[in-house]
């Protein structure tokens, strides 16, 4: 693509902890014309016009609706990642711009995470290594024992892209897999990972011995494990959540950790993200909580860079845009 045909993107800032990558900057700047939001601010005017798409890396910049009115030619909004629950959909299509995520690049990863945490969890991994290295051990205790996933049963509540990827996972260790989904699988789909569908999820959760929560936020699955449905999973099952932290509702989370309710729990995300340093969730020997961590991989964030850069090259071309979000 010739220098001056590329379309002008708006992107938050270049390198730091929450800027574009400063090694993805060089196959960024072959395909698109970046524009950092200190330059659009500082040269307002004439950029507005310019600029057709958004790079959006982890929620920056934000599509508020005073910038989305500052950019009258913004053709299409490329989202890291899966989840565009920080994103105003019907404000964004409002405008006539288009939103696309990237849940292809992240499904593997996350569900290589997923199982990581349950395994951590069953087999007490985190406590083990805490064991190991206390200047306090003097001996391992011969009856410190944790639990097998071998011929255990998974429940997985959310089987789009990620969950499936888990299932695929879960069938090497001889797991049994139960499934709730909006829209059940093909028996092809099914019979590929032994998964059994469940029309119900509280038939899950009753016969679960790890429940793994893969579901996309929406105003449905908010707070869609609560007091109710941890009451209903065994005393001896684990909690496995990697999509996000609202889906559980934590304060019943914490009550079942600490009553004996459900045996324990391994979370990739809560809320907020980091959880307050005295958080309550934080004291417990029962949980694992990793920083959010499902897609932090050097291949997946590349693949995401890629699939937003096809993403916003289609959008602004006038083609169908991959992986397009409605609202």
């Amino acid at each position: 693509m010739a220098k001056q045909d590329r379309p002008y993107t708006l992107i938050n800032v270049i390198g730091g902890p929450i800027g574009v990558y400063e090694d993805h900057v060089e196959f960024l700047e072959t395909h698109l014309k970046l524009i950092t939001m200190e330059e659009f601010l500082e040269n307002k005017q004439v950029l507005s016009q310019k600029i057709e798409a958004m790079y959006m890396w982890f929620k920056k910049p934000e599509a508020t609706r005073e910038l989305l009115q500052s950019l009258p030619n913004l053709k299409v909004i490329a989202n890291s990642g899966v989840g565009v629950d920080h994103l105003d959909l019907k404000l964004i299509s409002s405008f006539g711009v288009k939103v696309a995520n990237t849940p292809f690049a992240v499904a593997n990863p996350t569900a290589d995470l997923g199982i990581a945490l349950l395994m951590a969890s069953a087999r007490r991994i985190v406590e083990g290594y805490q064991i190991a290295l206390s200047p306090e051990t003097k001996y391992f205790e011969a009856d410190w024992l944790g639990e097998e996933i071998n011929g255990a049963t998974l429940g997985i509540i959310g089987m789009g892209h990620i969950g499936y990827k888990v299932a695929q996972r879960a069938k090497a260790f001889d797991m049994k897999i139960l499934y709730h989904n909006r829209k059940r699988r093909t028996v092809d789909e099914e019979q590929a990972v032994g998964a059994i569908y469940c029309q119900n999820k509280e038939d899950l959760l009753q016969q679960s011995d790890f429940v793994m929560l893969t579901v996309i936020l929406t105003p449905q699955t908010r707070n869609l494990i609560g007091k109710k449905e941890l009451e209903l999973m065994k005393p001896t099952a684990t909690l496995i959540n990697v999509c996000r932290g609202q889906v559980v509702d934590q304060d019943a989370l914490l009550n079942a950790l600490q009553n004996g309710v459900i045996k324990a729990a391994a979370l990739d995300v809560t809320y907020p993200e980091p959880l307050p340093r005295d958080h309550p969730l934080l004291k417990l020997k029962n949980i694992i909580i990793t920083p959010h961590i499902g897609s932090a991989t050097v291949k997946a964030r590349r693949l995401m860079m890629i699939s937003m850069v096809e993403s916003i090259l289609d959008g602004v071309n006038g083609l169908p845009v991959p992986n397009e979000v409605h609202g």
